[in-house]
């Protein structure tokens, strides 16, 4: 019998070791750093280099870009206050966001923007919190004029066109009408940006500094903010986006002096965070573990349920998941768990080798976050390679399969 790793066999995590090294070896991932744990087993793997050619070693306390991995994490500020009843699920958003009093909505989503008719009922916290409010990123609709506003406006976050102050962006987003009346259509982004700014006009507070205070340093995320102190810029690799046709390496973002080393004008929830693997298995830890971190509560269980299990309709779900499906050459098959919960995707269907009730979501510069409580099991895999080309999410579907095949019971 072999050895048992906490719960995984050694012969699976070689095999996990030996098909990450092939991805690195390729030369179509300069270097990734993955994490999988299961009860008190923690397992890391740090492989290849923080540049394509060549440079420093990767390292298990390599920061990353997190990109829409965030969203699993911003959205927790937002479920602390529904908590200690500062926010309702069912207030209306108008005291804290009047910006999006008194909303129209376009007739038609490919119509012209001032084709509209009266919202049916005002927007709630509870759209905010399940992407539901009317607005967002709808890879059906582009070209449309209602998301060539959104672009023209930098309200999604558009490198390298850094978004105005939250102020400005809610002046710029209150102008315009939306897709769909509130609470009938999952849609993605903006949600997630949107319930910074609500969080920080709650509490008085930047986004920022409420996260760290009651995120970030309860769970000891050190490495985890909107953008990377001085002291630290050495641990954070070029981002790159590589050419589609060619697959020639173009750096996306640099490390110093790039969009991440220096306070962000927004500190955006939906895609803005950067964060090392153990910071992030650290929150993910604390929701297996029902809101609880060494004895200490961060959310309450009931808050954590909510937040991963779905909370869309049968109708939503299946929008959803067309998206994720009929867009498969765009995603390379990411998004497709079928449910969506408070800032991440909920497996509803065994359409892999996960387990329905997984949580977590992938992020766009190449980072992929679950959790599986029927296994005990998180993983994270932080690579630096934007997903213009398959290779990073080749990446998170190996990985994964490995993961799971490595399971021991």
């Amino acid at each position: 019998m072999s050895k048992n790793h906490g719960g995984f066999s050694e012969a699976g995590l070689r095999t996990m070791r030996e098909v990450l090294a092939r991805h690195v070896d390729s030369g179509k991932i300069p270097g990734l750093v993955a994490l999988v744990s299961r009860g008190d087993e923690t397992h890391v793997e740090a492989l290849g280099t923080m540049r394509h050619d060549g440079g420093a070693a990767m390292s298990r306390d390599t920061i990353f870009r997190m990109a829409s991995t965030s969203k699993p994490v911003a959205a927790a500020a937002a479920m602390i206050l529904v908590d200690e009843c500062r926010l309702r699920l069912d207030d209306t958003v108008e005291e804290w966001l009047p910006e999006l009093a008194d909303r129209k909505v376009l007739k038609r989503i490919d119509g012209p923007l001032d084709e509209t008719e009266p919202a049916k009922r005002p927007i709630i916290v509870r759209d905010l919190l399940t992407s539901t409010f009317g607005l967002g990123m709808d890879l059906t609709a582009l070209g449309a004029p209602i998301m060539n506003a959104i672009f023209e406006r930098g309200l999604t976050p558009n490198l390298p066109e850094p978004m105005p102050g939250p102020d400005e962006w809610m002046r710029r987003l209150g102008e315009l009408p939306l897709m769909h009346q509130p609470g009938e259509r999952w849609q993605y982004q903006i949600s997630n940006d949107l319930l910074g700014v609500l969080v920080s006009r709650v509490t008085g507070q930047s986004y920022g500094d409420f996260l760290r205070e009651r995120l970030f340093a309860p769970l000891g995320m050190k490495d985890t903010g909107f953008y990377v102190p001085e002291d630290k810029i050495d641990r954070l690799p070029e981002l790159y986006a590589p050419d589609p046709q060619t697959g020639e390496f173009h750096v996306w973002d640099s490390a110093k002096g790039g969009r991440w080393s220096a306070q962000p004008a927004f500190e955006g929830g939906g895609g803005g965070l950067v964060s090392t693997a153990d910071d992030f298995h650290a929150y993910f830890r604390m929701l297996l573990n029902g809101g609880v971190h060494e004895g200490e509560r961060i959310l309450s269980r009931p808050a954590v349920e909510l937040m991963t299990t779905n909370r869309l309709t049968a109708e939503q779900q299946a929008v959803r998941h067309a998206m994720a499906t009929d867009n498969v050459h765009m995603s390379f098959g990411q998004g497709q768990h079928g449910g969506w919960g408070i800032g991440m995707a909920v497996r509803t269907f065994r359409g892999d080798y996960a387990s329905v009730g997984q949580f977590g979501w992938d992020g766009g510069s190449g980072t992929s976050t679950y959790a599986d409580p029927a296994q005990g099991l998180t993983g994270i895999l932080l690579t630096q390679v934007g997903m213009s080309v398959p290779n990073s999410a080749h990446a998170f579907h190996d990985f994964w399969t490995t993961v799971y095949q490595a399971l021991e019971a």
